[in-house]
Order: C-alpha cells, then sequence, then structure tokens
C-alpha cells in the first residue's frame, strides 16, 4: 500500500515492537475550511458552532492508496475510506507529542 503524507510535518507511528515508522510529509497539504458563528457568551467569554466546508488539496482516491491527513480533514470527509490521521498520541516528559501507536480511519 502507498502511504501518502498530506500533513506539513513527518508522522512519527511507534509500534509495539518497539520500533517506528516515519512517513515524511508529501509536500502537499489538505485542509478543510472553518467558519465559526457566535452562538452566546459565557461569563464574558464569547462561544461558537464550528463549522467545517470545502476541503482543499486533497486528491481523488487511488488505488491501494492511504492519504494521511488532519483528524478534522478526515472528519470532514466521511465518506472517504482512504483517509487516516494519526491515533493514540505518545508525549514527552514536557508533554509535547513524539509520535503515534497507530492511525484513525473512516469505517
Amino acid at each position: 500500500m502507498n502511504i501518502v503524507n498530506l500533513t506539513p510535518h513527518a508522522i512519527v507511528i511507534l509500534l509495539d515492537d518497539g520500533s517506528q515508522r516515519t512517513i515524511p510529509p508529501s509536500g502537499h497539504v489538505a485542509r478543510a475550511s472553518q467558519r465559526s458563528t457566535p452562538v452566546t457568551v459565557a461569563d464574558g467569554i464569547p462561544l461558537v458552532e464550528m463549522t467545517y466546508g470545502f476541503v482543499d488539496g486533497l486528491p481523488p482516491e487511488e488505488l491501494a492508496t492511504l492519504y494521511i491527513v488532519s483528524a478534522l480533514v478526515r472528519l470532514a470527509m466521511p465518506d472517504r475510506y482512504d483517509l487516516a490521521s494519526p491515533g493514540d498520541l505518545v508525549r514527552d516528559a514536557s508533554g509535547q507529542p513524539v509520535g503515534c501507536r497507530n492511525l484513525v480511519v473512516n469505517q
């Protein structure tokens, strides 16, 4: 299977056997447009509803190809079964993500 990373950074997958797989960025990024609509104010803090629209930079489906995208892009395209996003994050001692244990796909 061909795996294409459509995020702007390398995706590091930490496998159970202690090894890791790094998938470098492809140079193309898929992004979902977003729009916030004011809902109310809670204790002086604006609350908004976020809606997501058009996804830009996503190639058409291709046989035996999995595209790694942000969770936002994946959720904006629920009928695309060729999309995956980083799953269970692994963090270092300072709380910064260093990789993930798996990829989440649409089903």
